[in-house]
This record gives structure tokens, sequence and C-alpha cells, in this order.
């Protein structure tokens, strides 16, 4: 990322409901750019969540 504050996160989880619940997480902490479905790689274990956080901006209320 070109700022400073700015991050992607990847998230690799045994589901996607924990997946999403490490989102949710984050989104209490810190302005984010959710993501609305996880990936899974065939023949690779659990799945993956990407979302892009601006720890700068407050969390939306």
């Amino acid at each position: 990322m070109a700022e400073s504050g700015l991050a992607v996160v990847e998230v690799a989880a045994v589901d996607d409901e924990t997946a999403f619940a490490v989102q949710e997480l984050l989104a209490s902490r810190c302005a984010i750019a959710p993501a609305d479905r996880t990936t899974h790689e065939p023949g690779e274990p659990g799945v993956r969540l990407r979302c892009y956080l601006d720890m700068q901006q407050p969390p939306e209320a």
C-alpha cells in the first residue's frame, strides 16, 4: 500500500464462520472494506478471506 495506515489482511481459517468472525473483530477496531465471500483452493484445507483496512479511520457505527 502506498499510504501509511492502509493494510490488506488475508485471513486463513478452517471455515467461513471463523473467517467472517475475524473480519467482524477487525471491523470493530478500524474502518474496513469487508469481503462478502471466502475463497477455497481445491485440495487445500480451509478458506481464505481478504479485506482492506484503514487504521486511520474510526469504525463505522
